[in-house]
This record gives structure tokens, C-alpha cells and sequence, in this order.
């Protein structure tokens, strides 16, 4: 959940390193630093609790850190409270070793005791400081850094993205990972290291990504790249497409507005190339027709806001394929003995490719022999690797913690391939299939119209910005809406909210409402517009304020009973959750900003989360 950069070449480390951090600064954090080393001076580190801004105003009251080898770090708390000497980068006792690491080492005490007994002076609280401390440890029985690195690899338990920088080799940059996403960059006469693509963009964007138990040795003739027995390997390259300026704010006051913004485009991104002459076409997938005809069960598992598609696409792939689909948390996945076999197919979203409790669970589908289907937008990412299969959202870079574009692209993509999944069992009739492959078509333009007016949001936000407590209530898919508009809220604007399915209310939540209590309504399913009518009067006679969420040809109807109504335009129903998010997207980010709350960066949270 930590940000990392480095780079050797010919030009200062520390502008490189300092603009790469900024570029991370979206993945959540609390503390900064940097090092970066010289023949002349050997190593030199400033680190600081706090934002960036802190970290840049320590170095501009002091001499310039000189070397144009050096490493970055962003570090969000897991061991140790967030201070000064807790954050990265940690330096071993003597210096002569400095390193950043992402991800968690396990054996960290054992690891501690056996160097605490040895005479080793510990600084920190963390448990990443080991891996300096025991690095210059074995440095004392290895001249070459490259075999004390490998010694130091084979004692670690536990997930890591390294960076290393010795004092005794100025123009190097050694990288390590084992279940921590990490990525070489290559350019001319220079070489980077990255925990995410964006922070090296502006120099390169030819990159290659680490796996599991690789070390590299950066210089700036070049990248060696070594497998876990130390045999030199060719890593394939990749070209990332999107450029800097999706990464900007592009005049925008928050990058979570303008990833709002781009879902129209984000959808037809996604939706455009898969629809040929009528019909959904993936021409990426390996799955065959006859392997669909084969599962008898399908596990959808995610994280967050990726679990909440997994909650629509439960309804929706259920109604399409009529096959039985299951969601689970992938923090729970693995540790429930889950009844999967070789018959079952397990669907795995997550934006980043990169999250922990997911890979995990990815992994533990395959050990059981299920066929693996992944959901990403990041290509190449650890998740994509390692699945059977993969779909790309194509959304581009996403960089505001609450998560909008990537929710509906990931959305769109698993309604198409339950589509194409009941095409190939022959269970859908071909009247639906026509008309969902029709309402993809137009969902772009029918986005484009629910972002075109944002005046209502504005006007409800400064209304109920001082709620205690807010309730999101609705059936069947929007139950399942809800629970993404009341996590949206809770994100960015701290208010305590819950989703409820509005059916249970009666059965103990209804207790919770009270007069001027802000109750949203979400009634864009029209089978069950009946029933959310029922419980709309429900908790309007409990003294409630019900903003309701419905269709255009509904408005009448709901304004007769509802304080406020925000209506959207009609699609099929399996489409309409991707209409029905982006309201409750826009109502939490003007509540936000009345709040004064920080949108991009909300307290305590990544936008990757890979730890445990």
C-alpha cells in the first residue's frame, strides 16, 4: 500500500524521484522519503512524517542531495506509528546499505532477535528496517552485493518490493520482489524502478514487470534481470499506451471529478471493441464454449468497490445463464474450504492486478484446479499473469482512491461476459440478447447525459453535508447499487452510511431512522417499483428524508411520495446499475467537498492495497 521509485542514470536522482512520488501520492500514504548516493559523499537520506510537501520543503532548506543514483518512497503504516524515523528509507547500522520496501516480511521478529544478538543498533519500529540491518549483515561474509542480496532473499518470509542502494556502489540500483507489484523502466543512458507505472511515465514508457523471486541490477548502461537461482533471464517488453496527461487533472479541481467525467468514454473504450455485427466478441479469451458448458458453478471474488460489481454481476449472470453464482471477499475466499473443482470457473476483479487478499485467493482457485477468468486494468499486472485468462477494462489510469471508472467499466465488462457465457449455453433468447447488445451500444451517449447536468447534486449536497448518518435501501440490483453509493460516501466524506436491502428493513434496521434522517431511495429496477414505493412510505412515516434514484418515465410517480428525485434515463436491466452509480458517485463527491475533505487522498486509505 506504499509508493516506490527509483532511478540511476546521468541526471540528479532526487527531481526524478521526488516527481515520481507525486505521481504516486493517489495510492495513500503518511509519511516520505528519499536516498540517493555518490562516490564523494556516499549515501544521503531525508525522510519525513507527513504529505510530500513536507518532505520537498525539508530539502529545499539544505544543500541538495548529490548522486544520480537514488530510490523514493511513500509509506503508509502497518508497523510502527507514522513518524520521521519510522518512514522510508531505512538505512543499516554502519551505512552502507539503504532500502524501501513495500509489503510485509513476516519473520521480521526471528529476523530482529538474531541481528539484535549479533550487536545490530535497530532505529525503527518497522519491520522493513531487518531487511537493511541483516543486507549489511551479510555483506560482511559476501564483497558482491548482488550475493549478499540473494542471501538476504532466502531468509525473508513474506511479501516484498525492494529497492536497494549500496554506499559502495554509486552508479547501481538492485530491485527484488515477491508478491509486491514492482516494474522496470528502461530509457536512454538511465534505468527506473516502480511500484505503478504512472511515477516513471514521463521518461519512459517501455517497461517490463518483475515476477516472483527476480532480482535486478540497474545501471545506466542497462537492466540484468535474475530468476530465484540467480540465472540470467530476457524479460519481455511493454509499451504503455496512455500518455502523462491522463495522469493530470486536465483543469479539473480533483482527479476523482474527472475520472467521473471520463466514464462515457471509459465505457466505450471497454464496450465499443467486443460488439461486431450484433453480437459480444472476445477475440483475447483462451475459454472455449465447451469449457462453459463445463463449469457448474461460478465463484465472482473481489475486493471493495470490485466486490460490489461482483454483487450486480451475481443477479445479472444468475438471470442470463441461469447457472448458480457465488460472491466472495477474497480476504474470506481462502479461508472458508471453498467447494470449487476443476467444473468450477472463479471470475477475479481488481483494478490494480496488484491486490493482496485477491492474488491470494487467486491462487488458492488454481491450487484447486479452477479455471481462473480475471477482470483487470492494468495490463500486465500480477493478477493478469497469473490467471488462465484475462479481460482488460481499458479505462486507463485511475488515480483517485475512489475508485469511479474503473467500477464501471469492470461493471460493463463482467455483464458482457455473462452475455457471451449464456450465448454459448443457448440460455438466453435471442429477443434479450438483441436487446442488451443494443442498450451496450447506447450506454456511452446514455452516461454522457447523466454527467452532462450536475447542478442537482450540488444542491442536495449542500443540504445534507452535516448528516450523522445516511442509509442507502433498495431490491434486488439495487440493493447491489447501493452498496457501492453508500461505500462511496463513507470514502470521501466520512459519514457514517449502511445499505440496506430494503426488504429488511422491518426485521431490525427501521429502528435507525428518526426524524430528518437522510434515507436515499435507490428504485431503478422496474419490476420491483411496487415495493420500493412501499418502503420510500415506510421511512417517510418514521420522519425520514428519502432522496429517491429512479428512472425518467418513474419521476411522477416518486416525487409524489419523495423529498427529492434524481432520475436517469431507462436501459435494459441489467444495464441500469451503470447508470444508476454515477448519480450516487457525483452526491458523495459534492458532499466531500462541502465537508472540505481531502477527494483524491481520503484519510487512512490506497488506492493499492497489497498487504494483509
Amino acid at each position: 500500500m506504499c509508493g516506490i521509485v527509483g532511478y540511476t542514470g546521468n541526471a540528479p536522482a532526487v527531481p526524478v524521484l521526488l516527481d515520481g512520488l507525486e505521481r504516486l501520492e493517489y495510492r495513500g500514504y503518511d509519511s516520505a522519503g528519499v536516498a540517493v548516493v555518490s562516490r564523494e559523499r556516499g549515501l544521503q537520506i531525508e525522510k519525513c512524517k507527513g504529505r510530500l510537501s513536507a518532505l520537498r520543503e525539508k530539502l529545499d532548506g539544505q544543500p541538495p542531495l548529490a548522486g544520480t543514483a537514488g530510490i523514493g518512497h511513500t509509506r503508509w503504516a502497518t508497523h510502527g506509528e507514522p513518524n520521521d524515523v519510522n518512514s522510508h528509507p531505512h538505512v543499516s547500522q554502519n551505512g552502507r546499505v539503504a532500502i524501501v520496501h513495500n509489503g510485509i516480511i513476516e519473520n521480521y521478529v526471528e529476523i530482529k532477535e538474531f541481528l539484535l544478538h549479533k550487536g545490530v543498533a535497530f532505529r525503527s519500529d518497522t519491520d522493513s528496517e531487518v531487511v537493511a540491518q541483516l543486507l549489511e549483515y551479510c555483506f560482511n561474509d559476501h564483497s558482491d552485493p548482488l550475493d549478499a542480496v540473494y542471501a538476504v532473499l532466502e531468509r525473508l518470509e513474506g511479501a516484498y518490493a525492494l529497492g536497494i542502494l549500496c554506499a559502495d556502489r554509486p552508479d547501481m540500483l538492485i530491485a527484488a520482489r515477491k508478491d509486491a507489484p514492482l516494474l522496470l523502466g528502461y530509457g536512454d543512458g538511465e534505468s527506473f524502478i516502480a511500484s505503478d507505472a504512472t511515477a516513471i511515465i514521463a521518461h519512459t514508457r517501455d517497461v517490463a514487470y518483475m515476477e516472483d523471486g527476480e532480482v535486478a541490477v540497474l545501471t545506466r548502461a542497462g537492466v540484468q534481470v535474475f530468476d530465484e537461482y540467480r540465472r540470467p533471464i530476457e524479460k519481455e517488453h511493454h509499451f504503455i499506451e496512455w500518455d502523462v496527461s491522463a495522469a493530470e487533472k486536465g483543469g479539473y479541481a480533483h482527479f476523482m471529478f474527472k475520472e467521473i467525467m471520463e466514464q462515457p468514454e471509459a465505457l466505450r473504450q471497454t464496450i465499443s471493441p467486443r460488439l461486431r455485427d450484433g453480437r459480444v466478441v472476445f477475440e483475447e479469451l483462451h475459454i472455449t464454449a465447451e469449457d462453459v458448458r463445463r463449469f457448474r458453478r461460478i465463484f465472482i471474488v473481489a475486493c471493495g468497490s470490485s466486490y460490489h460489481v461482483g454483487m450486480v454481476g451475481k443477479y445479472n449472470l444468475e438471470r442470463l445463464m441461469r447457472t448458480p453464482v457465488e460472491v466472495a471477499l477474497a480476504s474470506e475466499f481462502r479461508y472458508s474450504d471453498p467447494l470449487i473443482d476443476k467444473d468450477s470457473l472463479v471470475i477475479v476483479i481488481s483494478q490494480s492486478g496488484e491486490t493482496l487478499d485477491t492474488m491470494a485467493a487467486l491462487r488458492e482457485a488454481r491450487n484447486r484446479g479452477a479455471y481462473v477468468l480475471s477482470i483487470v486494468n492494468v495490463v500486465g499486472s500480477s493478477i493478469a499473469r497469473e490467471s488462465d485468462d484475462v479481460l482488460y477494462t481499458w479505462a486507463g489510469p485511475e488515480i483517485a482512491v475512489a475508485t469511479t471508472k474503473a467500477y464501471s467499466t469492470q461493471l460493463a465488462l463482467l455483464t458482457m461476459l455473462g452475455l457471451w457465457m449464456a450465448r454459448c449455453l443457448d440460455r438466453v433468447e435471442q429477443t434479450e440478447y438483441d436487446a442488451v447488445v443494443s442498450e451496450l451500444e447506447a450506454l456511452p451517449a446514455k452516461l454522457a447525459e447523466v454527467v452532462s447536468s450536475t447542478e442537482i447534486y450540488q444542491y442536495l449536497a449542500s443540504l445534507y453535508f452535516n448528516q450523522e448518518c445516511i442509509f442507502y435501501i433498495g431490491r434486488n440490483l439495487d440493493y447491489a447499487l447501493g452498496l457501492e453509493g453508500s461505500l462511496k460516501l463513507k470514502e470521501i466524506s466520512y459519514i457514517h452510511s449502511e445499505s440496506y436491502a430494503a426488504g429488511e428493513l422491518k426485521h431490525g434496521t427501521i429502528s435507525l431512522i428518526e426524524q430528518g434522517t437522510l434515507v436515499m431511495s435507490l428504485a431503478t429496477y422496474g419490476p420491483l417499483l411496487d415495493k420500493a414505493v412501499s418502503n420510500i412510505v415506510e421511512v417517510k412515516s418514521r420522519g425520514a428524508d428519502v432522496v429517491a434514484l429512479t428512472t425518467e418515465e418513474h419521476r411522477q410517480r416518486l416525487e409524489a411520495i419523495a423529498s427529492h428525485v434524481l432520475t436517469i434515463p431507462r436501459t435494459h436491466p441489467v444495464l441500469q446499475p451503470n447508470l444508476g452509480v454515477v448519480p450516487l458517485q457525483l452526491f458523495a463527491y459534492y458532499i466531500a467537498l462541502h465537508r472540505g475533505c481531502d477527494i483524491d487522498k481520503p484519510k487512512n486509505l490506497a488506492k493499492s492495497v497489497t498487504v494483509e
